[in-house]
């Protein structure tokens, strides 16, 4: 997987032709400003589009949350388009820059040098007979879930061809590093640095105690499969959306993709800060 092996943060230049604009639906603070960035945009004679995709756009800019990100990291990775994140409300994970810095960004890309961090996401493919069907991609997590009034589900889960375990919980959470402050996090799962390439696997409610979230290296295979209860059924969630539903002997097989999302980031605003802002660490104190 070569595009893995890229650095994780690195400055680019580009020259910007085409920039796409995504604004959170029916957000108007949104759309207002997404017009004032073309304003800003077309006098240096680049082509701007609105709340569309196609793979000539040298970079999007997304107005919004880190969710409106989620919805667009796909195609954006798929094509390598950097993406610039203005968060339109509380400082997000992904979203960094806030509306009062959004023209300081535009104008960072005008001039054509940004810092941006690849950021490994999943590719993921539900097996259905022996036979696998199309593929989703997920920046932050793939969750099997189980049905609210269902008994728990029992996941025999392989890492290549090493069985790990049959998780026995209300679920499974395959989370990317950047997905590690999502819902591995309130499933009791660790923080990891996102420039760490690796693969979380985090139980939903474990009936076991001993059931842990296990790490594991980014050029891993995983295989979970449903047992036991030939009729139960399970939800697959990528990114929050639902994606198919599993039943027993179907093996959900998960990967890292081949292409990183491409994130244009602060170069003055580290990871930790946004953590500490976040998760509202040390209130009240300052570093020595």
């Amino acid at each position: 997987m070569p595009h893995l092996s890229e650095a994780f943060r690195t400055t680019i230049s580009f020259s910007l032709k085409h920039a796409g604009i995504v604004s959170k639906k029916n957000h108007p603070p949104a759309a207002e400003l997404a017009q004032s960035i073309a304003k800003r945009l077309s006098p240096k004679g680049i082509t701007v589009s609105f709340n569309e995709f196609s793979a000539d756009i040298d970079v999007l800019i997304v107005l919004g949350g880190d969710g409106t990100i989620l919805h667009v990291a796909e195609q954006a990775a798929r094509h390598s388009i950097p993406v610039l994140g203005i968060n339109m409300g509380n400082l997000g994970f992904l979203t960094e820059r806030t509306e009062q810095e959004a023209f300081t960004a535009v104008d960072e890309l005008i001039s054509g040098t940004v810092t941006i961090e690849n950021r490994m996401m999943l590719k993921a493919s539900l097996a259905k007979q022996d036979k696998k069907g199309s593929s989703r991609y997920a920046l932050n997590e793939v969750v099997i879930s189980k049905q609210i009034f269902d008994p728990i589900l029992q996941l025999s889960t392989r890492a290549d061809q090493e069985y790990i375990t049959t998780y026995k919980a209300d679920g499974l959470i395959f989370s990317t590093p950047t997905g590690s402050t999502a819902y591995n996090l309130s499933a009791g799962g660790p923080l990891v640095y996102p420039g760490l390439a690796s693969i979380l696997v985090t139980p939903i409610c474990p009936f076991m105690l001993g059931s842990r979230p296990v790490l594991l290296p980014p050029h891993s295979r995983l295989r979970t499969s449903i047992e036991t209860v030939r009729d139960q059924k399970a939800q697959v969630i990528v990114d929050g959306q639902p994606a198919w539903h599993m039943g027993f002997n179907d093996i959900l097989e998960i990967e890292a993709a081949k292409h990183p999302l491409r994130l244009i980031i602060s170069p003055h605003r580290d990871y930790f800060s946004i953590l500490r802002n976040k998760l509202h660490w040390g209130i009240g104190q300052s570093p020595e």
